[in-house]
């Protein structure tokens, strides 16, 4: 009689599952779906035909920066991308300037003989048997959960423990207001498809999937980097299905002794621990240097993206190349950043009470009533496309500076972009570069499509982004990792004042102000340093929380300075 029943409800739930599946499905068909980003562009033909090229297992990364300035060669991940600028379709981009003033516009910091180091000590053993297997989701968009990623990997060798392959945060993929203007069927159809994938053996696998670790990242290559650090396998072995396990929040930017103490003495209890959220559960400093070093190892060498988008995103850096040296922009100028930070300069009521409406619709947004005009004064806002482009003129850049506009849908669409592009015409996007035939398999998967973006703005002459968001970070880390490649952070703040005064008419383009902005600037271009530590007077979370993160600057801990070859020790850590 039991048997009976237990057979009826499966089947009942598999009746429902495929009910739900199939109302999901027919409302994705029947919603319009808004892709374009940018107004069509025709690539223009290249004397060389573009063809995705085949990702093979070892790649070099050969950095040159105007033929002649310097050059940079590491066997590092992501796989490489970097290429002398193409002969063909260069365009002049000395705008009438000197020579010299073109150099200094391009020329990256000195790196100061810092080159990666990443070894681990001679007291680094390979991990023993482990005693447990780590379960972990990630939380946020792309850069967030590589960095979560990265982080536990370390968390998996402090606590002897067997790392799954992570999952990845299904809503940063659905939330994107580039897809469905209704998330909910997104996330059905995806919880759908995976639960019937399970109990149908991948049936429907080939008609819808969500994307999993192996459609961003390069699995195997993963696992087997990481094979003398920690064991890393893909799924709990079935034997474990029924065995204890536990769901566990780790505790934000925690040092060793919270994992080989609280965490790891759940061992007695549990064979499989889950770790609910990946995000910040490392600490940034006082970490033991192997265990810093194997979060670089995991982040710049075995974290590298899947081979058909890196393939895509070398296919993006040479057609970029072609037009010569070119900027990288991350315009953070999207609708969830504007709503979420309060900012609203320059936009009409009507804008301002859409984003106040999002604000306060979104519940796990803590903050609701922000004061616009305080949070721009303080540096708290993206720099506006017309901000940008001011900004970029001061500094030098000529109007046919090519552009690559690393971003999703600008708020405002084309007559937000106006002023940027009537300065800069030579303003280009994925969806410009490549062909809408060529970036299908990546349209609807949000974090493939930054991952694109990613891997241009890491690849770029320079990289300046407009918010020190996410992915700012990540690139400006991984950059400084590279060869500390140039990078331009804004200094919201000052320029701010600036901007007003232009407004007001006190002040006006020209030699002046842009004496103005080159000097704020200076030291503000990715030469190497230290990594900051906590503000002064900070307590408690906030002073981990005004630290600067690991991953945005990875020194002193995975990059050395060489020393010259008639010195005994050829790297020192200064």
């Amino acid at each position: 009689m039991q048997r009976r029943r237990r057979r009826v409800v499966v089947l009942l739930r598999k009746m429902l599952t495929c009910a739900i599946c199939v109302i999901a499905l027919v409302a994705l068909l029947s919603v319009h779906v808004h892709v374009p980003v940018f107004p069509s562009f025709k690539v223009p033909d290249f004397a060389d035909p573009y063809k995705l090229p085949t990702i093979t297992q070892q790649h070099e990364i050969k950095y040159q920066i105007l033929s002649t300035e310097q050059s940079w060669t590491e066997e590092l991940a992501p796989p490489h991308l970097s290429q002398t600028p193409l002969p063909s379709r260069k365009l002049d981009v000395t705008g009438g300037n000197s020579n010299s003033n073109i150099v200094k516009l391009w020329k990256p910091p000195s790196n100061r003989d810092f080159v990666p180091c990443v070894e681990p000590s001679s007291n680094y053993t390979s991990p023993t048997e482990s005693r447990g297997y780590l379960l972990v989701h990630t939380n946020g968009g792309l850069n967030q959960m590589r960095a979560g990623i990265c982080d536990m990997v370390a968390v998996a060798r402090i606590i002897n423990a067997t790392l799954v392959v992570p999952e990845l945060d299904k809503r940063s993929f659905w939330q994107d207001s580039r897809f469905l203007p209704f998330p909910f069927w997104k996330l059905a159809i995806c919880l759908c498809i995976n639960f019937l994938m399970i109990e149908m053996r991948g049936l429907f696998s080939t008609f819808f999937v969500c994307s999993n670790f192996s459609d961003v990242f390069d699995e195997d290559h993963f696992i087997n980097s990481l094979a003398n650090d920690v064991k890393v396998i893909k799924k709990v072995p079935k034997e474990l299905s029924t065995a204890a396990r536990a769901v566990k929040h780790f505790r934000s930017w925690s040092g060793m002794d919270y994992y080989e103490g609280e965490i790891a003495s759940m061992w007695e209890d549990y064979q499989i621990i889950r770790a609910a959220k990946s995000d910040s559960r490392l600490a940034n400093n006082n970490l033991p240097l192997d265990i810093q070093k194997l979060r670089c190892r995991a982040c710049y060498e075995a974290l590298r993206f899947a081979p058909q988008i890196e393939a895509m995103g070398k296919l993006l850096v040479d057609r970029m190349r072609s037009y010569g040296p070119y900027i990288a922009l991350h315009l953070r100028y999207e609708k969830d950043m504007l709503a979420f930070s309060g900012c609203t300069h320059d936009l009409s009521l009507v804008e301002a009470d859409e984003l106040r409406t999002i604000r306060e619709n979104t519940v796990h947004w803590k903050v609701k009533e922000i004061d616009s005009k305080e949070q721009r004064s303080k540096g708290y806002c993206p720099l506006t496309p017309k901000e940008v482009g001011i900004f970029l003129t001061a500094l030098g850049y000529p109007s046919s500076t090519p552009i690559y506009i690393a971003a999703g849908e600008i708020y405002g669409g084309d007559a937000r972009m106006a002023d940027l592009q009537t300065r800069y015409p030579i303003m280009m996007s994925k969806e410009k570069l490549a062909s809408v035939e060529e970036l299908e398999p990546f349209v609807n998967h949000a974090s493939q499509m930054a991952a694109l973006d990613y891997i241009v703005s890491v690849e770029s002459d320079v990289f300046i982004p407009s918010y020190s968001g996410n992915m700012a970070r990540a690139v400006e880390g991984h950059r400084r990792f590279l060869g500390h490649r140039k990078t331009i952070s804004p200094d919201r703040k000052a320029l701010v004042r600036l901007f007003d005064k232009i407004e007001l008419g006190t002040i006006r383009e020209g030699k002046s102000l842009s004496n103005k902005v080159i000097e704020i600037h200076k030291k503000r271009q990715g030469s190497p340093r230290k990594r900051k530590g906590p503000i002064s007077g900070t307590k408690g979370m906030d002073r981990f929380r005004s630290e600067e993160a690991f991953y945005v600057n990875p020194l002193p801990d995975c990059l050395c300075r060489r020393q010259p070859l008639n010195v005994n020790t050829s790297l020192t850590i200064k």
